[in-house]
């Protein structure tokens, strides 16, 4: 696996030209072009913050407590991180099978194609952070909540751990889906579920204080993107700072799925490379 990751890190140029290149045929049609990366996000913080800000807000607004007030920001903080994470499995799972001919025939590591994936999604990630601290210094002024401090070091953090499970995702997935094609099928039915079943558009003590058994609330700290988006929204909220075992869990389980699909995938490519 060490001369693995070595043999990707010598073809970073060519990663970063597979980036530029998805990026750019990614948009190249599109008359607004990289704005769509802000756009889709931003309307669907809006749509979640009319739905459960507005028209069914009670609950929500009783567990955030002083942020009630910056819901939006809550809102635009996890909708963006979920782009990143849903925008990288969807394409990531698909890497291979629609880059055949380039694999076969280019001399590079072939991982390189799932984590270009990936990387490109982190782009348009980046691209939207200007906006998300310009929110947060808006609601810093107008509004209690939200907080300016070490907080702030929660988000390389999240983006970090963030970055390592979705690569080790984008690995395992690419190659399975090489082998058997409903894998790309059953992702999307998997992210619907993890959209719910994270905290992104709800603060985690609205689960924590449900009158859920006590084994559904286990196995659902133990979702590694429990403790990643909370260590996004802490970014502003120090109060939604994941505890111990949450933290330990999303580190945990990031380097386990990291391993996994590193893993996997080099034990599948000879076989990847002949259905390709």
């Amino acid at each position: 696996m060490t001369s693995s990751v070595h043999a990707v890190w010598s073809s970073r140029n060519a990663l970063r030209l597979l980036v530029r290149r998805d990026l750019a045929v990614k948009y190249q049609q599109s008359f607004l072009g990289y704005l769509w990366s802000l756009i889709e996000p931003l309307g669907m913080g809006a749509i979640y913050w009319f739905v459960f800000g507005l028209l069914y807000g009670t609950d929500t607004n009783r567990h955030l407590g002083d942020a009630s007030s910056s819901y939006p920001l809550f809102l635009v903080t996890g909708i963006f991180a979920w782009m990143w994470t849903n925008s990288a499995i969807g394409e990531a799972t698909n890497a291979l099978t629609g880059q055949a001919r380039l694999i076969t025939t280019m001399r590079m590591p072939r991982e390189v194609f799932p984590i270009g994936r990936v990387t490109g999604r982190f782009a348009e990630y980046l691209a939207g952070l200007p906006i998300l601290f310009g929110l947060a210094i808006f609601f810093a002024l107008t509004t209690d909540g939200v907080t300016f401090g070490f907080n702030l070091l929660a988000l390389p953090l999240a983006v970090l751990i963030q970055a390592v499970l979705l690569v080790g995702l984008s690995l395992l997935l690419s190659s399975m889906n090489v082998l058997m094609r409903d894998v790309e099928r059953f992702m999307r039915l998997v992210t619907r579920i993890l959209f719910y079943a994270t905290p992104i558009i709800y603060p985690l003590s609205l689960v924590k204080d449900s009158d859920m058994p006590s084994w559904v609330k286990v196995l659902y700290e133990i979702n590694p993107l429990v403790g990643i988006f909370q260590l996004h929204h802490a970014a502003w909220y120090p109060d939604e700072f994941p505890d111990a075992f949450l933290l330990s869990t999303s580190i945990g389980g990031s380097l386990v799925v990291f391993l996994g699909g590193w893993w996997v995938f080099r034990r599948l490519e000879p076989a990847v490379l002949k259905e390709l």
